[in-house]
């Protein structure tokens, strides 16, 4: 079969709310054209299936549904004069920056001036998170269970047991209730979140904290998870259903096949401040960078990459290597892990991180080739699963051509 080749100036792929808003910003920024390919065939991402509110409403107030979000998202891209692919899937790079597609159109080769990668993250499945046991029928990620709600209107069981105590198992805990199917358990192995003494009377649903799921029983159908707790005990909770939160991968495959240098902390491409990967012209943004964050950061990333986007459009330097960013244990990873370009700040002034286990109101040190470059402290505890944030006060005193700049606690 024949191949169509076509060229383009910017290239975004994912159309979810970091490609959606690199592509509206893009567009109305003057960028020629802006194609934004979806391998589904509905644009909008994650928030597609979120029916519970707390999405930013066109007031700014968190009022909005997540298919609201989406279809905002969609419907201003289209007017700022990106045009919107969806059913496109990329299958691999023929170049630099060219890509080969497959889509209802058949084969095409697509080169641009710049791409931008913005294809998000995954939840990993039982087998990848080494839960031992049959497969089932009933076991579901988070995302899986709000498009059998919301999208299929499938029946998914009537007792249920929630693994993971994070704003998204909240999220599934609502999505159940839905459904019309009671919450037995909410399971996590660390200590109860924030939100959980907030959120869980509504729903009225036990939580056991330090507790890990070692099983799955039942054959066809799921009939419970067997669980070990933090003295030794073991229960079996009797459900039909279970659903599997909090543990994301970026989906990272396109950068690999494009031999990018990824992070070994967050598992994306490793970027600068301005979403710069280590090929010059490719760019990456969203929760492909650091699974995973809400829809409005994604998306304000999106919109940010349109700078840094269109300097490379009008003159394709690319600057010398920026300095690395790494990090210490308990310190999982860092986001941007890379200084640079001269002059670029990191969305909000602040880097992201995110740690291993709780933090009291930590020190965090940044520290050049023994030298002390900042210490902060931070005001709220830092907790698994969410991020924190380190003002980027100390980047003046970085040396450009001196060693990595490492994060620790104190």
């Amino acid at each position: 079969m024949s191949r169509r080749e076509r060229t383009v100036d910017v290239l975004v792929v994912g159309a979810g709310p970091a490609g959606l808003g690199a592509g509206a910003e893009l567009a109305a920024s003057g960028a020629g054209r802006v194609e934004i390919l979806e391998r589904d065939v509905d644009a909008g991402g994650i928030p597609r299936h979120c029916h519970h509110d707390g999405f930013p409403g066109r007031t700014g107030r968190s009022a909005a549904t997540g298919p609201e979000y989406a279809e905002r998202a969609v419907t201003a891209a289209e007017r700022a004069g990106a045009v919107l692919r969806t059913g496109v899937t990329v299958t691999g790079w023929a170049g630099p920056l060219t890509v080969d597609t497959t889509g209802p159109a058949g084969l095409e080769r697509v080169t641009a001036r710049a791409v931008v990668l913005a294809t998000g993250a995954r939840e990993r499945p039982r087998s990848a998170r080494l839960v031992p046991g049959s497969r089932p029928q009933g076991v579901f990620t988070a995302g899986e269970l709000q498009q059998s709600v919301h999208r299929y209107g499938q029946n998914v069981g009537s007792r249920a047991v929630v693994v993971g105590d994070d704003p998204v198992g909240h999220a599934a805990a609502a999505t159940l209730h839905t459904a019309g199917a009671d919450v037995v358990a909410m399971v996590t192995d660390g200590n109860p979140g924030p939100v959980t003494a907030l959120l869980r009377p509504r729903y009225r649903f036990p939580l056991l904290d330090r507790t890990t799921v070692t099983a799955l029983v039942g054959r066809p159908r799921l009939q419970g998870v067997t669980v070990r707790h933090q003295d030794g005990r073991t229960t079996t909770l009797h459900c039909d259903t279970v659903v599997l939160t909090g543990d994301y991968l970026p989906d990272h495959e396109l950068a690999r096949r494009a031999d990018l240098v990824l992070d070994p902390g967050t598992r994306g491409p490793a970027h600068d401040a301005a979403f710069r990967t280590s090929r010059p012209g490719v760019f990456a943004v969203g929760n492909l960078l650091h699974a995973i964050e809400p829809a409005p950061v994604a998306a304000a990333e999106g919109r940010a990459v349109a700078v840094a986007a269109l300097r490379h459009l009008a003159d394709g330097a690319q600057a010398p290597d920026p300095v690395a960013l790494e990090v210490d244990a308990p310190l999982l990873w860092v986001a941007p892990n890379r200084t640079g370009p001269a002059g670029a700040r990191p969305l909000g002034d602040r880097f992201a991180l995110r740690t291993a286990r709780r933090l009291e109101l930590p020190v965090l040190a940044v520290v050049q080739g023994g030298r002390e470059l900042d210490r902060q402290r931070l005001l709220l505890p830092a907790v698994p699963g969410r991020s924190f944030h380190l003002g980027a006060r100390w980047l003046e005193r970085i040396d450009p051509y001196g060693p990595a700049v490492r994060i620790t606690t104190l």
